[in-house]
């Protein structure tokens, strides 16, 4: 059985099972505005490059849902079912000893895949799930494979926002910067893209 749990721009996510097992599906969806052949060959480019890009963020040290399979012709990405909460969802709800825990993992996390040449795209706490004690990133659709401080900094000033916008304890986010600048050599040059980016006011929380 499927059961779609979100539907967005480019993609559906589905609970479904696979191989005896809950996973999660996630469909790219046909634009009918978009000329077919053109329609396919962006779905089915995205779909590689999402699916790659969680491969080697894994492979980098990030905790991210393993991959089972990988269907181009219905352009879909199945993988692991992560039995926990968004930290958007839960956060809020715990001790201060125990936050500063969970954003030294997400900082840990970040570092690990700027260090190694990937940007997410969409850091949110919307983004990063709780599971068994360990902070998972998900939805890697807007990510790409690059070193650009420009756009690792645009990856720190999103949730620098969304921590800001939706979360009560103005330390989340400075906890989250020193991991990242003790598991990271040059977060010195990418905390001046944030501060930069900061001043333009260019950039809008997606949440």
């Amino acid at each position: 059985m499927e059961m779609i749990i979100k539907r967005g721009a480019e993609a559906e996510i589905i609970l479904s099972e696979w191989m005896g097992r809950k996973v999660i599906i996630k469909r790219r969806v046909k634009k009918g505005y978009r000329i077919d052949e053109i329609d396919k060959e962006l779905r089915m480019q995205r779909t590689k490059k999402e699916a790659l890009l969680m491969a080697e963020a894994r492979k980098a040290g990030a905790s991210v849902p393993i991959i089972y399979d990988i269907n181009l012709s219905d352009m879909t990405i199945t993988m692991q079912y992560l039995e926990g909460r968004r930290v958007k969802d839960c956060i809020d709800e715990m001790e201060g000893r125990e936050q500063r825990g969970i954003c030294e993992k997400i900082g840990e996390g970040i570092a690990s895949i700027h260090r190694n040449g990937i940007v997410h795209g969409d850091i949110t706490t919307s983004n990063i799930i709780i599971h068994m004690g360990k902070t998972y990133f998900i939805d890697f659709g807007l990510g790409e494979k690059s070193s650009e401080r420009e756009k690792q900094g645009v990856d720190l000033h999103l949730l620098m926002e969304a921590f800001k916008a939706a979360h009560e304890n103005e330390e989340l986010f400075n906890w989250v910067f020193d991991s990242y600048e003790k598991n990271f050599e040059e977060a010195s040059e990418v905390i001046k893209k944030v501060e930069e980016i900061a001043e333009r006011g260019r950039y809008v929380v997606r949440g």
